[in-house]
């Protein structure tokens, strides 16, 4: 297994079932159960120095799975172009996400989500397996599919240990 492999594997073991499809209902579901039920100032909280808000980690949810969006898409019509890498941490520095109202950012997340589902939920399961290069990797269309899932519990499991537990939620 290469490093990459790895590293994705993370991700991918997250997923709560075999049927990742109804998880991507799932996760959305409990990350907007969770942002819900955040005050303004609740949602401007990073549990320690240099690290995300809530605010900027739920923009960070969107951005990323636009970026994935895009490599499905670009997978799946057979595009041969090594699809480029992003730098989390630049784009977060970059969002403004503490200057939006939660609210935004939550109304945000649900329609890239939707946008995820009816991508996923409609694209033809031969197109999901097609093999591309993102970031210098081979990978199908469908494990990117499944990153958005994976990712999205991944950060939906800091923000339960790192942050609501601060905040007297757990």
């Amino acid at each position: 297994m290469t490093d990459f492999q790895k590293y994705i594997q993370r991700y991918l073991d997250k997923i709560p079932s075999g049927d990742w499809l109804a998880e991507l209902k799932i996760s959305e579901e409990k990350t907007i159960g969770i942002y819900s039920n955040l005050t303004e100032e609740q949602s401007k909280f990073a549990y320690a120095e240099g690290k995300w808000t809530l605010k900027e980690l739920l923009l960070h949810l969107s951005d990323t799975e636009r970026v994935f969006q895009y490599r499905i898409l670009a997978l799946a019509r057979g595009d041969k172009n090594n699809l480029p890498g992003f730098d989390e941490n630049e784009y977060a520095a970059r969002s403004f996400a503490n200057e939006r109202s939660l609210e935004s950012l939550l109304e945000e997340y649900k329609l890239v989500r939707k946008s995820s589902q009816i991508l996923l939920e409609t694209m033809n399961p031969i197109a999901l397996q097609n093999i591309g290069t993102a970031n210098g990797n081979e990978i199908s269309a469908e494990t990117i599919g499944k990153l958005i899932i994976g990712h999205n519990y991944h950060h939906l499991n800091i923000i339960e240990e790192r942050y609501l537990s601060k905040l007297g939620w757990m």
